[in-house]
């Protein structure tokens, strides 16, 4: 596979990791199409690079949304080489809360489902022209569960699992795909956290990190790579007391509370509509 990309499909790129990918692509000459909710910071980076971006806006989640931001680009530049489904929410979860059945169902919606949306469109056409590349953009959290974070963790192991399969449906084909496990980067969804964050990542630098372990046809891409390590060591460990561990940390902020980041598609629950 080529070093450098030419035409890349990026979910997520309002974010601080799809930021920085942006800005490398773009940066690395690629035409991107960028992908995300906000727009006036899809915008901005498209006026990095007027004549090869195009600002698409649509919930990762509606596949008939996404299979035509597909048409329209490809149409405009053409097949991708390059599929990013880094599209992610985070929040802290709790079974005991009814109102946080929400939170699972919307969280699966846009870190499971929102992957298998963004490379619906281009698999077939990818298998024709015999290259590309499809990452998914998981998480070390998608390892193993923790306490109060159950949501989030079942996004990214169930996002981990389908990359596992997609991976095996394609063997043999000229194409990769690759499994993205950072582990904590400095960016929003990270910005509320309670507890210690080891081997807290520069977006800018996990953003390098990726594209060049795609580019060298990496199918496990962990970033850093050290927090990986760790993360092994401690599965090493009894159930039991891994578990007790963690239960020792501080949750991650739900929706609603302080430090919480808000969930696209997901009404805060003072915005909640009351049952009369």
């Amino acid at each position: 596979m080529a070093a450098t990309f030419q035409n890349a499909v990026l979910t997520g790129a309002c974010g601080g990791l799809g930021q920085a990918l942006a800005r490398e692509l773009i940066g690395q000459g690629a035409s991107v199409a960028l992908v995300g909710l906000h727009r006036p910071t899809l915008d901005a980076l498209a006026a990095l690079a007027p004549g090869r971006c195009a600002v698409y806006t649509p919930d990762v989640a509606d596949s008939a949304a996404m299979q035509a931001m597909a048409a329209d680009w490809t149409a405009r530049a053409g097949m991708p080489d390059l599929v990013i489904a880094n599209a992610g929410v985070a929040g802290g979860y709790d079974t005991a809360q009814a109102s946080d059945l929400a939170v699972l169902r919307r969280m699966l919606e846009i870190n499971l489902l929102g992957a298998a949306t963004t490379f619906q469109p281009f698999v077939k056409a990818m298998r024709a022209q015999r290259r590309g590349a499809l990452v998914g953009v998981a998480s070390i959290a998608g390892w193993r569960g923790m306490p109060g974070n159950g949501a989030y963790c079942a996004s990214k192991g169930g996002l981990i699992r389908y990359l596992e399969s997609l991976r095996a449906e394609l063997r043999g084909e000229p194409m990769v795909v690759s499994t993205v496990s950072p582990g904590y980067l400095r960016t929003a969804l990270t910005a509320g956290n309670r507890f210690a964050m080891p081997g807290l990542m520069e977006p800018e630098a996990a953003a390098r990190a990726l594209l060049a372990g795609v580019a060298r046809g990496r199918t496990h891409i962990v970033l850093p790579a050290r927090i990986g390590w760790l993360a092994r060591l401690l599965n090493l460990l009894p159930d039991a007391l891994h578990d007790r561990l963690l239960l020792g940390q501080p949750r991650k902020p739900r929706v609603g509370e302080a430090g919480a980041t808000a969930i696209p598609g997901l009404p805060l629950p003072a915005e909640t509509p009351i049952k009369k």
